[in-house]
């Protein structure tokens, strides 16, 4: 069965009555070229991939391909019997019926990958639960090799902006902590089913066994990033009292102590520096 034919599976979608939900940011990826190089570039035959949201198995067969083994977590359990078309002839498959936000991720892998050598996340993520999910998955720390996702273009930038750029923000910061995060490659929004508004990037993130700095509080730190960029067109020492409601000279005064400009933005600074302060601020 040819899954990149638009009119191939629009035929199969008919035929099982299958209508789109807006409400899960369903777009099927149809483009032939683009799910070989995502599993090529996320795994190989000693990997047990983790796929979220495979739709009808475009990207599932590629990965069935490659991986040793592959268990794809699908929300919407009215694509069951199209994915039995689609990938129930693959062994080292499996399907699960659930949501990719509440399901034990760490059991999962334990139950499901105890004879891979390396565990990988693939996958072609809505929209709307980008941020969420790979915030999710860095924050459990799986013992996973990367996370290999496609999604939005805009999203993909601010994911892996560099830390100091002004495209950086709190979830750039939170990013980097975990993983070193790359965009792979762009994907036009002709490449889904329906065509989305906008264009996609494949990003991969390749998780860090240690982040790469130090920090004597890292609850306190996060807070202090969500802060930090809260209000981006303030200096740090603006938008860090507000967003915290600390006095303004003790923010001010933890900068002065570092040889840091009193004026600078939180988008002006590496994560160091943003580590320092907080650690002064907090610790």
């Amino acid at each position: 069965m040819n899954l990149s034919d638009i009119n191939t599976v629009k035929s199969l979608l008919s035929q099982e009555g299958f209508a789109f939900k807006k409400s899960l940011g369903q777009n099927f990826l149809i483009d032939g070229g683009v799910c070989p190089m995502m599993a090529e570039a996320a795994c190989d035959g000693d990997t047990g991939v983790i796929e979220i949201g495979p739709g009808i198995g475009v990207l599932t067969s590629e990965l069935a391909k490659r991986a040793k083994r592959v268990a794809a977590i699908e929300l919407d359990g009215r694509l069951k019997k199209i994915l039995d078309k689609t990938v129930g002839g693959f062994t080292n498959t499996e399907i699960i019926y659930g949501d990719a936000m509440k399901i034990d991720l760490k059991k999962l892998i334990a139950d499901k990958f105890a004879d891979c050598k390396r565990v990988a996340v693939c996958a072609n993520l809505p929209y709307y639960i980008t941020s969420p999910l790979i915030m999710s998955l860095l924050e459990q720390r799986l013992p996973i090799d990367n996370i290999t996702v496609m999604v939005q273009k805009e999203a993909a930038e601010r994911l892996c902006a560099e830390i100091g750029t002004r495209e950086a923000g709190a979830v750039s910061v939170a990013v980097s902590y975990y993983s070193v995060p790359n965009v792979l490659f762009t994907v036009d929004r002709d490449c889904f089913l329906p065509s989305p508004k906008v264009d996609s990037s494949v990003i991969q993130l390749k998780i860090r066994k240690s982040p790469p700095i130090s920090v004597k509080d890292e609850q306190a730190f996060f807070k202090f990033i969500r802060a930090c960029f809260a209000q981006r067109r303030k200096t740090l020492v603006n938008t860090v009292s507000n967003s915290l409601n600390i006095d303004r000279e003790r923010v001010r005064n933890a900068l002065i102590k570092l040889g840091i400009r009193e004026d600078v933005r939180s988008e002006g600074l590496t994560m160091e520096q943003l580590a320092l302060i907080s650690d002064n601020l907090f610790a």
